[in-house]
């Protein structure tokens, strides 16, 4: 559980990040931010792994492309549910799933599945290995 709220929180911070830099991606307090987070994860959790499936042929077709615009629409499924989230159209969405995509991972890298931040290294190379609770 610990793990799904730091995943939150990434994304959290990506959607504010994502509302600042794209024009047409807004949002209009913090209630309106939070309800969008958790509606986001909730479509991301159920539905992303079933369009995926789906789409499984287009996303090798395009070599992952195709990921982006269900990310997109995910994102637009969120605005329409989210009242005081606004994406206004296709382009902010495609540039909105690109910010949260790219800030997501890059945050999940150090987040276990339990909640704990990790810094995994190699020790031939002389890196450490550090957990963070």
């Amino acid at each position: 559980m610990k793990g799904f709220l730091w995943r939150c929180g990434i994304t959290g911070l990506a959607v504010l990040l994502a509302s600042q830099i794209i024009p047409g991606i807004e949002v209009g307090g913090v209630a309106s931010g939070l309800v969008a987070v958790v509606i986001l994860a909730l479509l991301n959790a159920t539905i992303r792994p079933i369009l995926y499936l789906l789409s499984a042929p287009f996303i090798v077709v395009t070599l992952g492309l195709f990921m982006v615009l269900i990310n997109a629409f995910l994102l637009v499924v969120a605005s329409w549910l989210v009242k005081g989230f606004v994406v206004t159209g296709f382009w902010p969405a495609v540039g909105g799933a690109l910010i949260i995509s790219f800030v997501s991972v890059i945050a999940n890298l150090w987040v276990s599945e339990h909640g704990q931040i990790e810094i995994v290294t190699n020790r031939q190379t002389g890196r450490k290995i550090r957990h963070i609770n």
